[in-house]
């Protein structure tokens, strides 16, 4: 195990982090987008995309595992890893009432991206406390190996 290991497990987190709040912040840009991709010849509002983030398995998991009699992964060890941005597909899109909007169908009404400005701004926080946890991990652990430093002198 190397002496940086604590801190290359917790920058994977950061940089897990840091790309969840730029699809956020992505997401939140887009709230008003109603020409993002063609679809069968058809013009689609943006969709809500959103993060999924995995624990990477590492040295230490296998080493428990083997200790506990367990063959399952634990989730313990190296940090986290994106493993997809996907589209939401599930949520519709709203509908909203304006006849003189270019987008406008037959009866009015424009198809608006399926964001909830609600939920991406606590998404938005979640993403943002769990970065600054991060960081005061990473300099509790810049301090332990600081003083171990000193321990030499």
């Amino acid at each position: 195990m190397s002496i940086f290991y604590g801190m290359n497990t917790t920058a994977s987190a950061l940089t897990a982090q840091r790309l969840r709040m730029d699809v956020i912040s992505s997401n939140m840009a887009n709230m008003d987008t109603t020409r993002a991709r063609q679809v069968n010849g058809e013009w689609e509002p943006y969709r809500r995309k959103s993060v999924t983030l995995t624990a990477q398995e590492g040295p230490f998991s296998k080493y428990l595992n083997v200790a506990m009699g367990t063959k399952a992964k634990s989730g313990v060890g190296n940090g986290v890893k994106v493993t997809q941005v996907k589209e939401d597909q599930e949520t519709p899109f709203k509908l909203v009432f304006d006849p003189s909007h270019p987008d406008a169908n037959a009866e009015g009404y424009v198809s608006m991206p399926n964001i909830d400005p609600l939920r991406e701004m606590v998404d938005l926080m979640s993403a943002t406390r769990s970065y600054e946890a991060n960081i005061t991990v990473l300099n509790a652990n810049k301090a332990m190996l600081t003083k171990a430093l000193e321990i030499g002198k």
